[in-house]
């Protein structure tokens, strides 16, 4: 692999520090002016990778690498480091509260209007977003890890009470982000002839079969989606027919904010959680399923669990996050791998809601719909035929996008790039003009999804195949949108490779961000090894050869031999055994030290001939 995860993400250590930390004080804001998004991102940008990546922790000064004190010099020594960090992400959790000292969660800046000559209304920037409720989960994951973690090391009393202030803010934040997640998941029912119906119907028939057999499979497949359906509560309220006819035919996921109508949360403990009211029309939304299932995903992770991050009294959000997470993964994959033949995720583009649509944003439909798909494939230990099949999507969708290939002027794929698209956010009309949420993470959400496809399977040639894949997303489009001139110089986004020059300068903390998550992902790639059932054959087959001629040795070896032939003899032993554990798991090592068990044992029974 020729992307280099680590170094390049103390590079962007270095650059983001010097943009963000200029003159001994923290400055947030980049490109979009600051909101609770944004900022969230470039604070990200730092404690997601300590928090994630062994070898990147700046919680215990004593244990820092020598790199990633460098990296962060311009912030202090070892010691300093962690000290700001707290100061830094306190600010953050005080700007982000309201008079009510409770979270919020508003768009701001990133919320546009659909029309040239319009802006949203301050009441309208007000609103709270999906992208912002799963940022923060992600970051008081992060700044909770990093508080339990470095409390180990702290005596003043001072520093340990601020910890322990930020510790609560961090807990706070990740309950209301949680309770605003669960307020903006729905349940969608239409009938199977309704337009809804057809569409669907339309998007799952790759063989152009009959409407009538379409929906008998459509019924059979969802059967686990619509039983899991019964175990929804908490902040949504769901029709009986649904769940009791098989008929009646659903969607279900997160919608861009918080559903008109929903719900309050009712939590078990005595925290006080402000609950806004909700104005998102009840429709779910694959770009912002995907982004809340990103969030909730960290909710489960090794760190989290090791660290005990989640407090009793989260554990049932928690647990109704996970059912929710669970139940939109499983129905997404059904729609995307439905039938026998080719499967709709396949079908490139992805058909929405309108069967006319065709454009770029069905580009990025299908990159969505192959990111639930190859997390469902995960789960389910699928097999590499199955997973080389997203594969093979995932390169179309480099090639479509002009990640992989030039793109030439005017074309219209440079849309999924600049300025993205333009996700309608259906019910924010009624406070001000239409509103649109822009979506431009195309290329490093390819990149982060084709690692992640290359880290679940164990086929070595197809795991060559997306490593090949990642490396040139990274050089032909990624690297190239990283910016040469200050200010931010080493951070993103240069869009010009798309000849489409920037018009605003200072870095995309939005763009930087997903490049942080991309690379991340990358590094992954180590947790799993690859292998070859072909390899670990051979290395049985050579064993069974080199066992032989061992035992052949030492039945003629005589108690008045020289000691350095028995010592060899022995040595030889040690490497076979050793050979043998690490035969299903690294089967091309245990085939080198068969190999050299081997020449050692020939030139004994040559040495004897002799």
């Amino acid at each position: 692999m020729d992307i280099r995860p680590r170094q390049l993400l103390l590079e962007m250590w270095e650059s983001a520090v010097e943009y963000s930390y200029p003159s001994g004080e923290w400055k947030f804001g980049g490109r979009a002016e600051s909101n609770s998004t944004s900022d969230a991102e470039q604070l990200l940008c730092l404690m997601y990778p300590s928090y994630q990546m062994t070898g990147m922790e700046i919680v215990k000064p004593d244990e820092t690498a020598k790199d990633v004190r460098d990296a962060l010099k311009r912030i202090g020594d070892a010691r300093q480091i962690p000290q700001i960090m707290v100061q830094t992400l306190g600010e953050y959790f005080g700007r982000y509260t309201n008079e009510r000292k409770a979270p919020v969660f508003a768009g701001g800046s990133y919320f546009q209007s659909a029309g040239p000559d319009e802006t949203p209304t301050p009441e309208q920037q007000a609103l709270e977003i999906v992208d912002s409720f799963s940022m923060s989960i992600t970051l008081s994951l992060a700044v909770l890890g990093f508080v339990r973690e470095f409390r180990s090391t702290v005596r003043r009393d001072a520093l340990l009470a601020e910890m322990l202030e930020l510790e609560r803010a961090a807990s706070r934040r990740l309950t209301a982000s949680m309770v605003g997640l669960l307020r903006c998941f729905t349940v969608r029912t239409f009938t199977p002839y309704s337009e809804e119906g057809r569409a669907l119907c339309d998007l799952v028939n790759t063989e152009q079969k009959a409407t009538e057999k379409v929906l008998d499979e459509l019924r059979d497949a969802l059967v686990p989606a619509r039983t899991s359906l019964r175990e929804l509560k908490l902040g949504v309220e769901l029709a009986a027919d649904v769940v009791e006819d098989d008929g009646v035919l659903f969607e279900c996921g997160w919608s861009w904010g918080i559903i008109r109508e929903a719900p309050p949360v009712e939590l078990e403990s005595n925290v006080d959680v402000y609950q806004a009211p909700g104005v998102a029309l009840a429709k779910p939304s694959l770009y912002f399923t995907v982004v809340a299932l990103d969030g909730i995903a960290d909710l489960f992770s090794e760190r989290t669990r090791r660290l005990g991050l989640i407090n009793p009294d989260q554990e049932s959000l928690v647990g109704a996050l996970q059912l929710r997470s669970n139940l939109a993964r499983i129905y997404w994959s059904t729609i995307a791998r439905l039938g026998r033949g080719r499967w709709p995720v396949e079908e490139v583009p992805w058909r929405g809601a309108d069967p006319a649509e065709e454009g770029p944003e069905t580009d990025y439909d299908t990159l969505l719909a192959a990111s639930i798909t190859i997390e469902a494939l995960a789960s389910e230990r699928a097999r590499d035929v199955d997973i080389a099949r997203i594969g093979e999507v995932l390169a179309e969708l480099a090639v479509r996008g002009r990640v992989t290939r030039r793109a030439r002027q005017r074309e219209p794929a440079i849309g999924l790039h600049v300025p993205g698209v333009r996700l309608v956010l259906t019910g924010a009309e009624d406070l001000g003009p239409p509103l649109v949420w822009p979506v431009a993470d195309f290329s490093t959400a390819l990149l982060k999804r084709v690692a992640r496809a290359a880290s679940i399977t164990r086929d070595s040639a197809l795991r060559d195949r997306l490593v090949a894949l990642a490396d040139e997303i990274w050089k032909r489009h990624v690297r190239l949108r990283q910016l040469a001139d200050p200010p931010g110089a080493g951070l993103w986004d240069d869009t010009s490779l798309l000849n489409v020059p920037p018009t605003d300068k200072g870095p995309s903390w939005y763009f930087t961000e997903r490049v942080m998550e991309a690379l991340v992902t990358v590094a992954a790639l180590t947790d799993r090894r690859p292998y070859s059932p072909t390899l670990a054959e051979l290395a049985l087959d050579m064993l069974a050869e080199a066992d032989h001629l061992h035992m052949t040795e030492l039945l003629r070896e005589s108690p008045t031999a020289a000691l350095p032939a028995r010592t060899q003899l022995h040595g030889i032993g040690a490497n076979l055994r050793r050979a043998r554990e690490l035969r299903e798991r690294q089967p091309a090592t245990s085939i080198s030290i068969v190999q050299a068990a081997l020449r050692d044992l020939d030139a004994l029974a040559v040495a004897r001939q002799a």
